[in-house]
């Protein structure tokens, strides 16, 4: 497993200051997100316990999956979340050369439609992110869930959450096959931990 930080290092948020990693507020308001789906099974579980706590979200789509699943996007948008742009094809951006990578957003942009857009695994060059941020909104994260990660327990991603929130937190999710486990034990548990503590979960807007 390459290495991950759960909590974005500060450092990291200024030397990339036209990326979005949180959005402080004195409201206890946080934001959580879901990346690579939509996924069949997993996404609607995931609408339902988002429902069962009154908490908006917002899912980073990859396009191939919203094309498979056109129905599900529907569910996503009309159950009042925000959906972003997640490439196409989920390309990493170190190993893609920069026209290529924006091809390939712009293909997932007239699938879904959304100004919003998270680079896949957070990896996106200088000369991308400045393509990126020209059209979009550029959503990254404070938060890494490590859902995605085999080698860590569900316990453990949810401790990651709940030791690294704060208002205005945008925590990473992810609805695919290889997170679902360890996310659905996770969310509820985080729905519910921060619902008693009198925080809301908002859809990030575009």
């Amino acid at each position: 497993m390459s290495m991950y930080f759960i909590k974005t290092p500060e450092l990291l948020k200024r030397m990339y200051p036209n990326q979005i990693w949180s959005i402080p507020n004195d409201k206890k308001k946080i934001y959580l997100t879901f990346d690579d789906g939509p996924t069949p099974r997993i996404t609607e579980s995931i609408l339902q316990t988002l429902n069962d706590y009154l908490a908006k979200a917002t899912f980073f789509l990859v396009g191939e999956n919203a094309l498979r699943y056109p129905e599900l996007v529907q569910s996503i948008k009309s159950e009042g979340h925000s959906i972003g742009n997640h490439t196409h094809r989920h390309l990493n951006g170190w190993q893609t050369n920069t026209n290529a990578y924006a091809k390939d957003v712009l293909k997932c942009e007239e699938i879904i439609s959304s100004k919003l857009f998270r680079p896949p695994y957070g990896r996106i060059t200088r000369s991308q992110t400045k393509v990126m941020t020209n059209r979009y909104k550029v959503v990254m994260w404070d938060v890494l869930s490590g859902d995605f990660d085999h080698t860590i327990t569900k316990d453990r991603v949810l401790k990651n959450v709940i030791d690294n929130t704060k208002p205005g937190s945008i925590i990473v999710f992810h609805d695919s096959i290889k997170a679902a486990s360890r996310m659905q034990f996770a969310l509820p548990r985080v729905l519910e931990y921060f619902t008693e503590r009198e925080y809301t979960f908002a859809k990030i807007s575009r």
